[in-house]
């Protein structure tokens, strides 16, 4: 499905790094670029969305609805771009991080998609894999990706 011409978006997918200010920048700057507007994703995952369950429902008895992980997700993002001082738009996602970050550019009809890989060894890239490398293999949507410090 083609997207429609100058409904584009650049799509940054942050985690909860120190890295996430450099990748909102870079964001920011493709969309002043391109004049397009900026959504930065963060995506709770699985194992997340079950320690917080896990907490609450000790702490108040009570389970997590899914609709308030999104905005705890959408939250972390949130908090990402007031500290980058842009203007962007926070969305927040629960799931496997480079499935739901691949599949949102996708369905947004992002013109780019920013992310930012770890420096690790090979070794370490071929027993546990990365969100950034697994979203720059999978996403049909263009990638830039910033190099780890």
């Amino acid at each position: 499905m083609e997207a429609v011409v100058g409904s584009m978006t650049v799509v940054a997918a942050i985690d909860r790094s120190d890295r996430a200010g450099a990748i909102i920048t870079e964001a920011h700057q493709l969309g002043e670029a391109f004049g397009e507007p900026v959504e930065v994703v963060h995506v709770l995952t699985r194992d997340e969305f079950v320690s917080l369950e896990r907490t609450n429902v000790s702490e108040t008895g009570e389970s997590v609805p899914v609709g308030d992980v999104v905005e705890i997700a959408e939250e972390i993002a949130a908090e990402a771009i007031e500290d980058a001082g842009v203007e962007a738009t926070p969305v927040g996602l629960l799931g496997d991080p480079a499935d739901e970050v691949a599949s949102y550019a996708d369905e947004e009809g992002a013109s780019y998609l920013v992310v930012a890989g770890r420096n690790r060894s090979p070794v370490g890239k071929a027993l546990f894999g990365s969100v950034a490398q697994s979203i720059m293999l999978d996403a049909s949507t263009p990638v830039v990706s910033l190099r780890a410090e």
